[in-house]
């Protein structure tokens, strides 16, 4: 489960920016919006948010507080891939800023309860910074931190006494581009895997740019696909069943007066050599039953089945979900739906958390959510992003309409605009 994330001089975000998922001690939804996690033996309880909604203008840098928890993530799994570069973009409206590091920082509980502080700073030639610390036993430990000095520019390193196995034949094979946590877990570090697999595993950014259905199509391979078709008709889609046709690829698919230049690119992109076509099933109350191509369905038809498999998969294993804009395309009542997903303790038994982004108001309801479940974001005169939480405002005495005080800018966060755009005509 996730309990914090950080960011510092990323995109938009130039101060350290820290998303919480800690429970305050409201105890509106108590039974339903917060979970305790099972913890390492002698651990102090802590109570956690199943979800966490952000609100904010446009260009207010919602996505890239998202995108930098997924960069974050991709540069645990693949730091060790000898990349070229590293995908960090600083600050850029502060010269100071564009050459100094990003940082990133995950508190988290991996398998087995075990709680861990995670972090790193990088530029795109070099990781400058890198920490563990670990509770796996009610006291922290230092596992490992790695620092650059100002002086000569060498690493300096301290391997705690606590991190088993290998540490010295790991720290010369990590490389300046590398995250040593990844090093380490190529060469077979069964201490740190927990952590390294909480990222692969339990961590998933499943839309920042969009929708993806491959997941769905995945799940719907390997798992029963009656779970999805339930999901789809619990939304009310009125979709009894699916059928996956996969076929061959091959040039004469194409059509024929496609450029070569094209013909040779969507070859290259062509998902394992085969076309997959998924087709939905409906059955009217009076008529026989028919299909429909995916791609004749309705937008919000295809994005619920691009979320089916994302949604079941974590609400199945406790995973932490996160997603840019779930509004899109999708009626209130059903974005209302996916969120009760993760709210209701019998579909989400392991404490699944859902992480969105959205300008949905009309869920913007103390009947859905906690104050501390609620984020706003907004951009300040200096373009940079600011991060905070309903929470910090008192509530006032008898006012419960969140959306209308939202909309009426008692909380910021909204776009501020003048007038049409257009110049007057002389």
């Amino acid at each position: 489960m996730l309990i914090e994330f950080s960011v510092t001089n990323f995109r938009s975000i130039k101060e350290e920016t820290r998303l919480s998922l800690v429970a305050s001690r409201d105890k509106k939804h108590g039974d339903s919006n917060v979970v305790e996690p099972k913890l390492a033996e002698d651990e102090r309880p802590i109570w956690l948010l199943r979800s966490a909604a952000i609100y904010g203008a446009n260009a207010a840098g919602k996505t890239n507080l998202l995108r930098g928890l997924k960069t974050m993530r991709d540069i645990v799994l693949h730091s060790s891939d000898r990349l070229d570069e590293l995908p960090v973009t600083p600050f850029q409206f502060d010269s100071e800023c564009r050459n100094l590091p990003t940082s990133f920082e995950v508190i988290c509980i991996a398998d087995g309860g075990v709680r861990y502080q995670y972090g790193f700073s990088a530029t795109p030639h070099e990781v400058t910074d890198e920490w563990l610390y670990a509770w796996p036993s009610g006291r922290m430990q230092v596992w490992f931190e790695r620092s650059r000095s100002e002086t000569s520019g060498e690493p300096s390193w301290k391997l705690g006494g606590k991190l088993t196995g290998d540490r010295e034949v790991w720290r010369r094979a990590t490389r300046p581009q590398a995250l040593f946590l990844s090093t380490a877990v190529s060469l077979n570090s069964t201490q740190l895997r927990p952590l390294f697999d909480w990222f692969r595993e339990r961590l998933h950014v499943v839309s920042v740019g969009g929708s993806d259905p491959s997941f769905s199509l995945e799940y719907c391979q390997e798992n029963d696909q009656a779970d999805i078709v339930d999901f789809l008709a619990a939304a009310d889609l009125a979709v009894t069943g699916i059928r996956i046709v996969e076929k061959d690829f091959s040039p004469d698919m194409l059509p024929k007066g496609m450029p070569t230049e094209l013909k040779d690119i969507a070859e290259k992109l062509a998902r394992k050599g085969t076309i997959v076509n998924v087709f939905l099933k409906h059955q009217p109350i009076d008529g026989e039953s028919a299909e429909l191509n995916m791609k004749e369905e309705s937008h919000g038809t295809q994005k619920m089945f691009d979320l089916a498999g994302p949604w079941l998969d974590s609400l199945d294993k406790g995973n932490v979900i996160v997603f840019d804009e779930l509004h899109d395309n999708l009626h209130p009542a059903l974005v209302r739906f996916l969120i009760n997903c993760f709210h209701d303790p019998e579909a989400n038994p392991y404490g699944a958390q859902l992480i969105f982004s959205t300008h949905d108001t009309s869920i913007l309801d103390r009947d859905v959510f906690r104050p501390d479940q609620i984020w706003f974001c907004e951009r300040n005169e200096h373009l940079e992003t600011r991060l905070f939480p309903l929470s910090d405002f008192r509530s006032r005495r008898g006012v419960e309409d969140l959306e209308k005080a939202y909309l009426a800018g008692r909380f910021g966060a909204l776009p501020y605009i003048r007038g049409s755009g257009r110049q007057p005509s002389d």
